[in-house]
């Protein structure tokens, strides 16, 4: 699944094709996606001028001109694809049809943005602008990691009660916005904190360093692109990078990469998940 750089990425990629165009026409390939669209989806969408796109947790929002605001999750295996269109020296050819494109966008200048969906685990909601942190996706999520509400003080806070596993805790959308299965590992292991370790025992100085890493392997995610293991590509269908530098991901049996310890990633499951981590590393 896409998590927060991904969706970040994406979100960067498609900003200067989609702002300040009008919507001219959709096209829908099925009824739904994980659920079905909103009523006259489509007919909302058409005519529209996109105002701005922002992020908030996994999801992309797209202000409208019609006050309303288009929410889009890419689930499992989404992709938001661009063609069609010229930017800079860059001619982005119109993509061949696909069976998986599921929702087509004809922007005012010709540009063509695809979802395209695999596995249709994603979804699309349309709600009003000003109610929007009120949405049903939204209402319950915790801070972004990457804003200000989330430090060592509020993840101190909500940590010291919390009795399951600081790898479980820490993926909880509740608690902190985002966070997925692959950054929540990497940034486990820069800390030096075993994902097997209670959430309560985490001391203050290591909350500290842990929001610390946290925002450091998603801020280095993004400017690598995100990661593709599966099936995330960006706009053009290119892969991220961020995946050839994990500490601990994927790298089960294979070195630690601190060059002062020769112990081998261990691989264990934990609600469904798995966790990588280095037994010496990280206590």
């Amino acid at each position: 699944m896409p998590e927060l750089p991904e969706v970040e990425t994406i979100i960067r990629g498609i900003s200067p094709y989609l702002e300040g165009e009008k919507i001219k026409k959709i096209k829908l390939n099925r009824a739904d996606l994980r659920w079905p669209f909103p009523e006259n989806f489509a007919r909302r969408l058409e005519g529209a001028k996109v105002l701005n796109l922002k992020r908030r947790s996994k999801y992309i929002l797209i202000d409208l001109s019609t006050d309303e605001t288009l929410l889009i999750h890419l689930g499992m295996s989404g992709k938001i694809l661009v063609s069609g269109s010229k930017m800079g020296d860059y001619f982005y050819e119109s993509s061949k049809s696909n069976n998986h494109d599921h929702v087509i966008f004809w922007l005012g200048d010709g540009t063509v943005i695809t979802y395209n969906d695999p596995r249709r685990f994603g979804a699309m909601d349309l709600t009003k602008t000003a109610d929007l942190n009120y949405h049903k996706f939204l209402q319950k999520l915790g801070p972004e990691p990457l804003g200000n509400n989330f430090d060592s003080s509020y993840l101190k806070k909500k940590l010291s009660k919390k009795e399951s596993s600081i790898k479980n805790v820490l993926l909880d959308q509740s608690l902190v916005a985002g966070l997925g299965n692959i950054y929540v590992c990497e940034a486990l292991f820069m800390s030096g904190i075993s994902p097997k370790k209670k959430a309560s025992k985490i001391s203050k100085n290591k909350c500290e360093e842990l929001v610390q890493n946290i925002r450091t392997v998603l801020i280095s995610a993004i400017e690598a692109g995100g990661s593709s293991l599966k099936d995330f590509t960006d706009i053009q269908g290119n892969s991220g990078y961020f995946q050839f530098e994990f500490f601990v991901y994927g790298r089960e049996n294979e070195s630690c990469k601190k060059t002062s310890c020769d112990s081998k990633i261990k691989k264990i499951s934990q609600s469904g998940r798995s966790s990588f981590y280095c037994p010496s590393c990280q206590r």
